[in-house]
């Protein structure tokens, strides 16, 4: 075998050299947080909405920090469980439906005040229906299955007034957002459908609707609803430093005024596994969990 010239041992040596290099850079790549939420909006509104946060969260925890968009509610779920993403902006009912596909290895770290008393709408643009029981017979939407405002919370109200969805309406649709809803309701694709109250609020807020033509027919009772949650896996240390920085969202500072109103939240308060325990109840009762 013919022996390498002393060039071709410096060229190799370099070679070696700058593999050794590159395996050990791979070895210290900068660690990412990556954060999720379920698509109960648009993609460009979740986007707009994760900006501000993302950088504030890169500042308080000391590490790059991703918004990692998903397809759908089943995938939020499954990206937390299976530790794709480190924590996650869910709905009670995805929490619940990630407490149990995980075995309890979830926790919700914080809610926004608003969560504590949240609600639902039943929204029209039939002037005939005035009533939840003038639904019967109707098209209506709800938003995603898995969405607790959008289809968990009314569902479980039609029950309670002994309205079957499946049964007593002409037609059951899934926008798969709120705003999609609003936007069937509107446009006569259905004759009512059924929301998330803080997203029917800004919509008017903003007159992207006409309540001239539609209106709320019912308001739901208060219930807990959405989450910060992260893998019971999380660093004590990190989910600490994680609530921290929530709590600390301040509206009178132009940070925290812009996070908290992207956010809808006057503030960020501490929440628990037990708060959702009602609507673990309401999703058996309804047949939405075995």
């Amino acid at each position: 075998m013919a022996s390498l010239s002393s060039s071709s041992t410096r060229t190799l040596k370099a070679l070696l050299a700058s593999a050794v290099l590159a395996v050990s850079g791979l070895g210290h790549a900068e660690p990412v947080f990556k954060v999720t939420a379920i698509p109960d909006e648009s993609p460009t509104e979740l986007a707009r909405k994760a900006v501000p946060l993302v950088k504030y969260l890169e500042k308080k925890l000391g590490m790059k920090v991703e918004f990692t968009p998903v397809s759908d509610y089943a995938a939020a779920v499954e990206a937390l469980v299976n530790k794709q993403v480190d924590m996650a902006w869910y709905g009670g009912f995805t929490f619940v439906q990630a407490n149990v596909r995980s075995g309890g290895k979830v926790i919700p770290l914080v809610q926004r005040e608003e969560d504590e008393k949240f609600k639902s709408v039943f929204i029209s643009g039939d002037p005939s229906i005035k009533t939840l029981a003038d639904l019967k017979g109707k098209t209506v939407s709800f938003g995603s299955q898995s969405s607790t405002s959008g289809h968990l919370m009314p569902r479980s109200v039609l029950l309670q007034a002994n309205i079957d969805p499946d049964k007593d309406f002409k037609r059951v649709a899934y926008s798969g957002a709120h705003d999609a809803t609003i936007a069937a309701v509107a446009a006569g694709k259905v004759d009512a459908g059924a929301l998330n109250i803080s997203v029917w609020e800004k919509f008017v807020a903003d007159k992207k609707v006409d309540t001239n033509k539609v209106k709320v027919i019912f308001t739901t009772p208060a219930y807990f609803d959405y989450n910060w949650t992260v893998h019971a896996d999380m660093p004590v240390a990190l989910r600490e430093k994680l609530t921290k920085a929530f709590l600390d969202l301040n509206k009178n500072t132009p940070e925290g005024k812009e996070i908290l109103e992207l956010q809808r939240a006057t503030k960020f308060v501490p929440t628990k596994a037990d708060n959702y325990k009602g609507i673990e109840a309401a999703a058996r009762s309804a047949g939405l969990i075995k």
